[in-house]
């Protein structure tokens, strides 16, 4: 490496833009950097509401709404630009495509039949592409970074209302970020990362005119970060699952597998078992795709808040990756639950 200039050159700027990253993110605030760093956003499982207020009744617009609401555009508008494009001669949107679609197609027929993974290639290739295109989505700048503020008021009260009956609060220990401005729109900013208070500093020491405390609220988050996105997409495929069962096998044969008298006790027994199996398939649908993807996000924050610019992008790199291995993997889950749903209980085909 030292006989080659371009390698050095290469290794010494490297060196020198990670010790920059380092001393501007969190850790070097604690000497005197952070110019790079941005506040650690605040974290929750439930989807945060864009606005204070309801907007019908009790009814929220949250940010992951707004994320799913984007993929499915995204996802409509795609698809018409490639099919109101298809020549004989495919171009390299087209080519793309049809090479997704056969790949699936092909799988899906590998597992479920001919016959079969025709039925359920049209909801296989749909999930695939929605979680794709949301995982993704999650990934891009302004996620997690632009929003409502939440003022110190709101924040206390929704705080207090979770405590139990008995519990106070703890000002001391509940940290606000200081936003310059007055107005609602709130962004964590580079070289922001000093500008963190609790709620007992900015209660002894008001701020001055031009700021206001309290915490961000972004427009945007993934959708697939809340745990209600993955239940319902769990849920219609379980329900389609089911469906196809039915109609396959008729009520009584697909019944059978759950309700069997036939073989006595072993076979009762076996039939709760199947029972149990189904409702662990929602739960472990659910929470395989809710858990990757929010850890995920967890991850890109914490490392933009301690490795500004840098530390970010291996992981960027990851969570591209990852979401494409869990649409993968539900899709694929997709097709054996379904296949298995459809499948005699007894018979050469079993």
């Amino acid at each position: 490496m030292l006989g080659n200039p371009k390698m050095l050159l290469i290794l010494i700027v490297g060196i020198v833009v990670l010790g920059v990253a380092l001393h501007g993110g969190a850790l070097g605030a604690e000497f005197g950097g952070g110019y790079l760093g941005a506040p650690l956003a605040a974290i929750q499982i439930p989807a945060e509401s864009i606005t204070a207020d309801a907007i019908i009744g009790d009814f929220h617009i949250t940010n992951t709404m707004i994320a799913t609401w984007a993929a499915i555009v995204i996802l409509a508008l795609v698809s018409l630009i490639v099919r109101f494009r298809i020549t004989e001669v495919p171009g390299r949107l087209q080519g793309l495509f049809e090479v997704i679609l056969e790949f699936f197609m092909d799988l899906t027929e590998s597992i479920a039949g001919p016959e079969r993974g025709r039925k359920f290639f049209p909801l296989v290739m749909t999930i695939f592409l929605f979680i794709v295109v949301s995982n993704w989505l999650g990934i891009l700048p302004g996620f997690g970074t632009i929003g409502r503020i939440e003022t110190v008021d709101e924040l206390v009260h929704h705080r207090e209302a979770a405590l139990d009956e008995g519990e106070h609060l703890d000002l001391a220990k509940l940290n606000v970020v200081v936003f310059a401005g007055d107005g609602n729109l709130g962004i964590l900013g580079f070289g922001s990362v000093g500008d963190v208070k609790t709620v007992e500093e900015i209660e002894e020491h008001p701020l001055e005119a031009g700021k206001q405390a309290g915490i961000l609220v972004p427009f945007l988050r993934g959708a697939n970060t809340d745990i209600n996105t993955t239940l319902a997409i769990t849920l219609i495929t379980m329900l389609l699952v089911q469906f196809w069962g039915f109609t396959t096998l008729g009520v009584f044969g697909h019944l059978g597998k759950f309700f069997n008298f036939k073989e006595g006790p072993i076979g009762l027994f076996v039939g709760l078992l199947e029972i149990i199996s189904e409702i662990a398939k929602i739960i472990s649908f659910t929470f395989r795709l809710f858990g990757n993807i929010f850890a995920g996000e967890v991850l890109l924050v914490a490392m933009m808040f301690l490795i500004p610019l840098v530390g970010i992008i291996p992981f960027l790199g990851l969570e591209l990756f990852v979401g494409v291995i869990q649409a993968f993997i539900f899709s694929m889950l997709t097709v054996v639950f379904a296949t298995a749903a459809t499948t005699p209980h007894h018979g050469d085909s079993h």
